[in-house]
């Protein structure tokens, strides 16, 4: 059986706020218009899998702000272009009307003007990102859809570290029930590790835990060992020269 986690990520937090299991083949969109729990005021930032003008304009309605990309095929009228920040990524910043009509001559939903911004990657890649927020700076909108990058990194620590390559169970009980002991796990672990206050990476954070799954031991005691097994692994300074 193949499955899709849809999430919602909270970056501030560092946490998922929302998540939904469905067959492989289910668009994001769908789950996102039926099932997502929209929280007025909120900012939310997604990718070409939720390209869909209704959606972005039921955000808009609820009164929430949304970073996206365009697509490549995507024409836009352009209504004003704005001064570019010197020295960022951003190469172009501009008031833009969406296309009117859609497939089959259908209205376009999101029918106000929006917010354009174009940027260019390290890779030399060029992004236009679409935006329904039209005050705050160009920059602060291109650092937004950067911090899309967390939930991709959410989704690598997952598979990583609580295995969950692959299914144990087939069912669609089964899959569901891993995917929700995995998010489980993640939340205890970060809640230990905010807990703790220890300087450590959670990724070495967890792989204590781990190890110490058997045995009966207080958080603290846990990072004590962690903090003292590493300044013990630590060489001792050579000669120094001058």
């Amino acid at each position: 059986m193949a499955a899709k986690v849809h999430v919602v990520f909270d970056p501030k937090a560092a946490l998922p706020v929302f998540y939904e299991v469905t067959a492989a083949n289910t668009n994001d969109i769908t789950v996102a218009k039926e099932r997502l729990p929209i929280e007025s005021g909120a900012t939310y930032i997604f990718d070409l899998g939720y390209y869909d003008f209704g959606f972005w304009a039921d955000l808009d309605t609820k009164g929430c702000t949304f970073v996206t990309r365009l697509k490549k095929n995507t024409s836009v009228a352009v209504l004003e272009n704005r001064t570019v920040p010197s020295g960022s990524n951003v190469i172009a910043d501009q008031v833009v009307h969406l296309p009117v009509r859609m497939a089959r001559n259908r209205h376009n939903p999101f029918d106000k003007p929006g917010r354009m911004v174009t940027v260019t990657l390290e890779t030399g890649k060029v992004l236009r990102l679409f935006s329904n927020d039209l005050e705050s700076p160009a920059a602060k909108i291109a650092e937004l859809y950067r911090t899309r990058w967390q939930i991709e990194l959410f989704f690598r620590w997952i598979k990583q570290n609580l295995r969950i390559r692959h299914f144990i169970g087939r069912s669609e009980n089964a899959v569901r029930l891993q995917v929700a002991t995995a998010i489980i796990t993640y939340l205890l672990l970060k809640l230990m590790h905010r807990a703790s206050r220890t300087k450590k990476a959670i990724g070495h954070f967890t792989r204590s835990v781990q190890h110490a799954l058997f045995h009966r031991i207080e958080v603290a005691t846990l990072v004590n060992r962690i903090e003292r097994r590493d300044r013990n692994r630590r060489p001792e300074a050579g000669p120094q020269l001058e």
